[in-house]
């Protein structure tokens, strides 16, 4: 009988013991599981909900495989956006010297001939000038070596200085100083020592393509009206032609001559045209950035701040900004009254003021203004 109660106890001992034990394992693994969720949970917000994200930083996030093929693609487009930019301005001006230019010799007084070949030839050396500096130019790279400077911030992508109004391009792989864009029509970055060159073929170009647009527009309608002729007799030709034998056929009314010269009037004023709509527009918007004394860049940073410190109570001032006169005069390096003409009216491969690396007050400055930004 002790030995059956014995037994009985024994059975239910190891009982106990095997429910105590697999009741601890049950808890260990709730206890893991919980863990890993607190942990998991901790990760997303530390992502998703910590100080230094917003709907820009998200946003930015979703379109990197966009920006990444952009970049790619105008990289290695840059090459082909050059050629067509030659290639489109060379045919226009084949165009104005084979086909317009002997039509102005031979209606035109000699007062208008003069005017229109000094102007004409002066905007084609001002557009080719400027071209040439802008896609040949560096636009200024800040150096390498950490000792040459201090007090600045390094790039978090090339890890290397970056001084003030210093920007990393993705494009380039490199810093450009006081960087705006990099434009694919220069494969070049537009940055502190080609910024006035960039701006001036954009300034020049327009100017031209409006002044190729007036002057041709008689000869666009009367090359439009001649088009719409040949094809109307064109198809009048053909039905002659249906109801006669082959022989009896008429000739062409317009010879390959009088086409090829109607068509490229009507080519010349439609893509001159259309080229100082867009780049007139691109220019208006970077004259109204230099005015303001900022970047492409700097106008969206500047925006942030602006508004930040709104929100405080506090006003933002562009410490570039030295008015709006002074603004032209920093950009363009006006110093005396005679560089007007001299830096801008006519070529000049004159430096920017500054290295790109500090940012002193110009001399051509009149006067120096307040405390530029209000923190």
């Amino acid at each position: 009988m002790r030995s059956r109660q014995r037994m009985f106890a024994a059975v239910m001992r190891l009982l106990l013991k095997c429910l105590r034990l697999g009741r601890r394992r049950r808890f260990k693994l709730v206890r893991q599981v919980e863990q890993l969720w607190h942990y998991g949970h901790l990760c997303l917000r530390s992502l998703l909900y910590n100080s230094f994200t917003n709907g820009d930083v998200v946003l930015d996030s979703l379109f990197e495989p966009v920006y990444w093929l952009v970049d790619h693609v105008t990289r290695w487009f840059g090459v082909v956006f050059v050629a067509l930019v030659i290639g489109l301005t060379t045919s226009i001006v084949a165009i104005v010297y084979i086909c317009l230019l002997p039509l102005i010799l031979q209606t035109y007084t000699p007062a208008w001939i003069c005017w229109h070949l000094a102007y004409g030839h002066w905007n084609l050396i001002m557009i080719v000038f400027h071209y040439y500096m802008a896609i040949t130019t560096s636009p200024g790279h800040p150096p390498q070596a950490k000792n040459d400077l201090t007090g600045i911030s390094i790039c978090r992508k090339c890890i290397a200085p970056k001084p003030a109004r210093t920007h990393h391009c993705s494009i380039c792989n490199r810093c450009v100083l006081k960087m705006d864009h990099h434009c694919p029509w220069l494969n070049n970055c537009v940055g502190h020592y080609n910024h006035r060159y960039f701006f001036s073929f954009c300034l020049f170009m327009t100017m031209g393509c409006i002044y190729c647009s007036i002057s041709g527009w008689e000869m666009f309608r009367d090359a439009y009206a001649a088009i719409e002729r040949m094809k109307l007799l064109e198809k009048e030709r053909l039905q002659v032609a249906a109801n006669q034998t082959y022989y009896q056929t008429p000739p062409p009314t317009f010879s390959f001559r009088q086409r090829a010269f109607h068509k490229s009037v009507v080519y010349l004023w439609v893509l001159c045209s259309s080229v100082a709509l867009a780049l007139g527009a691109l220019t208006l918007w970077h004259a109204a950035l230099i005015t303001r004394g900022e970047t492409s860049i700097e106008r969206h940073i500047n925006r942030k701040e602006r508004q930040r410190l709104q929100k405080k109570g506090k006003v933002f001032r562009n410490p570039y900004s030295y008015g709006s006169w002074d603004n032209w005069k920093v950009f363009l390096g006006v110093d005396v009254p005679r560089h007007w003409l001299t830096r801008v009216l006519l070529p000049s491969p004159h430096l920017p003021h500054g290295t790109g690396l500090s940012w002193d007050l110009p001399p051509c400055v009149t006067e120096q203004h307040a405390p530029l930004l209000a923190i």
